[in-house]
């Protein structure tokens, strides 16, 4: 697959997710317990889904463990998210939509 077909982080993490079987709400568990860390929720998971946020290094690294998702594949897949986020933000800035 190349750079340019792979998908932004949040694709990415709902394919992986679904593979899985899991729900968001499981997903969220999945990584609490993992991690011991509990402030992440569906909520979180749905907003990196819909690409409204971008998991940080801390959660990728659990994501990674909890999914099986590759680290390298998920790091390009956040630094796609990003960049695009970045162009729609300058986009909407200069008063053109996408």
């Amino acid at each position: 697959m190349t750079e340019l077909a792979e998908p932004p982080a949040g694709q990415l993490i709902r394919r992986y997710r679904m593979r899985r079987g899991m729900t968001q709400a499981a997903l969220a568990e999945a990584l609490a317990k993992a991690s011991g860390n509990g402030s992440v929720s569906r909520d979180q998971v749905s907003r990196w889904e819909g690409g409204g946020r971008v998991p940080g290094p801390y959660w990728r690294r659990w994501l990674s463990a909890v999914l099986g998702v590759p680290r390298p594949e998920l790091d390009r897949a956040a630094v796609r998210a990003r960049a695009a986020r970045l162009l729609a933000g300058a986009g909407t800035r200069n008063g053109v939509s996408h």
